[in-house]
């Protein structure tokens, strides 16, 4: 069945197990134990909007002839203690052999429930770890960054419709992205962000130019009537703010 852990359980288990810790060792089985194929979100960034728990998976290998409980991977920066998750839930050991297990495992973040600071946004490091039967453990960093983004939002108008051939179309729109502390989405100014347009029956969409939104995100620009068709945003996002496209506006030129 595995188990679900809670931040403010585990956290306190770890202060108590891992006193003095302030940094998570590079390498593995200092403490008898090595951990292996760890894999977080599939190597993708964990983008985090305001409102829903986000489940990012994981996965790895345990090798140790200890008897053990509670193995998990999680992320921190600066030392053992500043890790970011909210809840962890890992698999029982899927046996491979003697002594080596496989977990799968997930780790929730809900920052609807709990505190988030924006500052979070950025890479994070990977460790495993887990937790001896009568005491102690064994915690190891593994070399993997993990990173975590503030999701963002496009919005998109394209007007007038209909239009006549050859006439201007204004199309506008608006960048924001997530704000963890006020749990609602600001506006993200002085972003980079494509116009796209895609012919009716077209398959695919093309970029037709790039736009800087203004110091409060918001977007403006002007294209030529050439064919009916749908306009669109699109934002590929950065290091701490994931991408974003907006929905379409179909304008009919006549």
């Amino acid at each position: 069945m595995g188990k679900k852990l809670w931040r403010a359980v585990v956290a306190g288990g770890a202060a108590a197990v891992f006193t003095g810790v302030s940094a998570v060792p590079a390498g593995a089985a200092e403490g008898g134990v090595s951990f292996t194929r760890v894999q977080v979100n599939g190597g993708k960034p964990i983008v985090i909007g305001v409102s829903k728990e986000v489940a990012a998976p994981a996965s790895f290998r345990m090798a140790t002839t200890r008897k053990w409980k509670w193995p998990a991977v999680f992320l921190y920066r600066d030392g053992a203690d500043d890790r970011l998750w909210h809840a962890i839930e890992t698999s029982d050991c899927i046996t491979v052999a003697s002594g080596v297990c496989d977990f799968k495992e997930t780790m929730y973040f809900d920052p609807s429930v709990w505190d988030m600071r924006n500052s979070e946004a950025g890479a994070w490091k990977v460790a495993a770890e887990v937790y001896f039967q009568g005491g102690g453990g064994d915690v190891d960093g593994e070399g993997l960054t993990v990173h975590v983004k503030r999701n963002s939002r496009l919005t998109v108008n394209a007007s007038p419709e209909p239009v006549s051939k050859g006439k201007t179309i204004t199309v506008t729109g608006k960048v924001a992205r997530a704000d963890w502390e006020t749990r609602k989405y600001a506006s993200y100014g002085g972003r980079l962000v494509s116009l796209q347009f895609k012919p009716t029956g077209a398959a695919s969409y093309t970029t037709v130019k790039k736009v800087y939104a203004n110091g409060s995100g918001d977007l403006r620009t002007t294209v030529k009537a050439s064919r009916t068709g749908t306009w669109r945003w699109v934002y590929y996002g950065n290091t701490t703010t994931g991408p974003s496209t907006s929905s379409g506006d179909n304008v009919v030129v006549k």
